[in-house]
């Protein structure tokens, strides 16, 4: 069946318009509806009792200490070569890309630092309790090795288009993979599944939820979106627009920009704020390491807040989903393994520094449990009370916050277009990618005019959803990437790699 494009052209220039006529009250509505159709159709409860145990969630966990296990701890290992590889050491004349190994992290990082950092991790908390950090620090360990592993097998069933762009990520190594394996029609199937959830993914995780929680944070500051918030979504599109429209070079050369900064800024502020209650760290610590497994704020004890950890973690990281593979494929390495390995430090930057972080400024100034911020926490507005947090060091810090959350949610959104986008060109093909940049647009103007909490269990459902056939592809292949991993390890200590180094271009 084919679909003229210029439907869907029409159908996003209709849609905020739409949207803003229906009211915030049938855009809830609906999507609280949808929800409970993706929930009970995508996840089940495999926990007797209590906690709830989403099968997806245990999945992420199960599979990222399998590989973690599998390839003998390579997130410890290889950390010191993932380095000089990121700083270009090891580049060789027959390195193959669209971008460079640095610009493929930045472009994955500005999609996975975001506002999982800041709402994400408030949420959890507020949930949890303190000990979800922990929790979502040993996942952020493990899923190290899950982001190699899917970055190596999308460098290695990378596709060159004809137009010299590269098709990768999971929907090649699933359809590729299986085939060899002597199932082409399951990958298949699995393939579009991924491609699929990603698209949808996409609006949730990388336009709507970036939207309604930034705005969350910018209402604190600008009253002036809490009477016209369609008028943050209106800018927010114009912004991504601009960038993603130009493309994956436009896109990585933008994140090559702002991440590092957006970084640095906000780990300063959270910094000044720790170290300005340097006498609360110690017990800020002990409340996360003890909680985390003897919780008092979540039902189901230690799996309940190990489920809260988990979640957040996947959600703020990625790791296990599939998604940064689509941009890692695209970088220009030699060695599929070689790209993998920078790929470890995705989940370390992400989760076990920023998460960590912002963990700490929640827990030191204990809005995660004051009385005062309950409507918050029940609306699920992670990023207004992170705001609340760096307001009790000065009446100013908030502006800092809110400056790093229009940041981060900017980054996040023009990295998931380009995810989606490719999955959208992998479904239905290069000549229509247009009119998924402009539906991804019209989501980014919908999003502000619908609930926060509905957005939070949407992007969750449609997010951890692609875990399913990612998963089942990193399991089958795993050992053609111990295989690769092992020749590369062999080939670095025989010195071959040095020798190559040497004979790269100036």
């Amino acid at each position: 069946m084919v679909i003229h494009p210029y439907l869907f052209i029409a159908a996003a220039g209709l849609f905020p318009q739409i949207a803003q006529a229906a009211g915030p009250g049938v855009i809830d509505s609906f999507f609280g509806t949808l929800n409970g159709y993706l929930a009970s159709v995508i996840f089940f409860d495999v926990f007797p009792g209590e906690p709830v145990l989403p099968f997806i969630v245990g999945w992420l966990i199960v599979a990222a200490v399998f590989l973690t296990l599998r390839f003998s701890f390579v997130n410890l290992r290889m950390m010191r070569h993932a380095y000089a590889v990121l700083r270009g050491k090891y580049r060789t004349a027959d390195d193959k890309g669209e971008v460079s190994s640095f610009q493929a992290l930045t472009t994955a990082l500005s999609a996975t630092v975001g506002l999982g950092n800041i709402a994400g991790v408030a949420i959890a908390i507020s949930i949890g309790g303190p000990g979800a950090t922990f929790w979502m620090i040993v996942a952020g360990f493990l899923g190290m090795t899950t982001k190699f592993a899917e970055a190596t097998l999308a460098q290695r069933y990378r596709e060159v288009r004809p137009d010299g762009r590269i098709m990768g990520g999971a929907m090649e190594y699933l359809s590729k993979g299986f085939a060899e394996y002597n199932m082409p029609r399951t990958g298949k199937v699995l393939a579009g599944m991924f491609a699929a959830f990603t698209v949808l993914g996409s609006f949730g995780a990388g336009g709507a939820f970036q939207v309604s929680q930034s705005l969350g944070a910018v209402q604190e500051q600008l009253p002036f979106f809490s009477a016209t918030p369609v008028a943050y979504g209106l800018i927010m599109g114009l912004a991504v627009g601009v960038v993603i429209i130009g493309g994956l070079r436009r896109i990585a050369h933008t994140a090559e920009a702002v991440v590092p900064t957006m970084i640095l800024v906000y780990l300063a502020a959270c910094l000044w704020i720790i170290l300005g209650n340097v006498e609360q760290v110690p017990q800020a610590l002990t409340k996360i390491v003890t909680e985390a497994f003897a919780p008092v704020a979540v039902a189901g004890g230690m799996v309940g807040v190990l489920v809260q950890g988990f979640k957040r973690a996947v959600f703020s990281s990625e790791a296990g989903l599939g998604s940064a593979a689509i941009v890692h494929s695209t970088a220009s390495v030699k060695y599929p393994i070689r790209q993998g390995m920078v790929a470890l430090y995705e989940p370390f930057i992400d989760t076990i520094i920023i998460c960590t972080m912002t963990a700490l400024v929640i827990v030191i100034t204990g809005v995660y449990n004051d009385p005062a911020t309950l409507a918050l926490r029940e609306a699920s507005k992670g990023a207004a009370l992170t705001s609340v947090a760096f307001a009790t060091v000065s009446d100013w810090f908030p502006v800092i916050l809110t400056f790093s959350v229009v940041l981060f949610a900017y980054s996040t959104m023009i990295s998931w277009s380009y995810y989606g986008e490719r999955c959208w060109t992998y479904l239905f093909g290069e000549r229509t990618s247009m009119v998924y940049r402009l539906l991804f647009l019209a989501f980014i103007v919908v999003a502000s005019v619908a609930s926060a909490a509905n957005m939070v269990d949407f992007t969750d459902l449609l997010v951890l959803a692609m875990a399913f056939p990612n998963l089942l592809g990193l399991y089958l292949l795993s050992g053609k990437v111990r295989s690769m991993l092992t020749d590369y390890q062999t080939r670095l200590k025989t010195g071959e790699l040095e020798r190559e180094r040497k004979l790269r271009p100036s």
